[in-house]
């Protein structure tokens, strides 16, 4: 299936841990490092103290999807790690 989508990554980890982690899996997109925490913080998908670790922040499971001119056009966000989203519900949105 092709799409006229770009795909990027986001997590609070260090750029190189992120290279790392792309490069072991093979991932097809680039993964940002928000080691800020900023952009996690304007989208609000962020868990603050998280595991009980006072300072610790860490972003939550989510997907964007923005329009050409970065409109947000869809939002899955959770608050469990575990869970996956519903992918061809991802997919159905970028055929739009």
């Amino acid at each position: 299936m092709e799409f006229e989508a770009e795909i990027v990554g986001v997590c609070v980890n260090d750029p190189f841990t992120n290279k790392a982690f792309a490069d072991a899996y093979k991932l097809p997109f680039s993964i940002l490092s928000d080691y800020t925490r900023e952009t996690i913080k304007d989208y609000d998908v962020f868990h603050e103290d998280y595991a009980g670790l006072k300072g610790y922040t860490v972003a939550k499971r989510s997907i964007f999807i923005l329009d050409q001119e970065s409109k947000l056009q869809y939002k899955w966000v959770t608050q469990d790690p575990a869970k996956e989203p519903k992918y061809n519900e991802i997919t159905g949105e970028i055929e739009r």
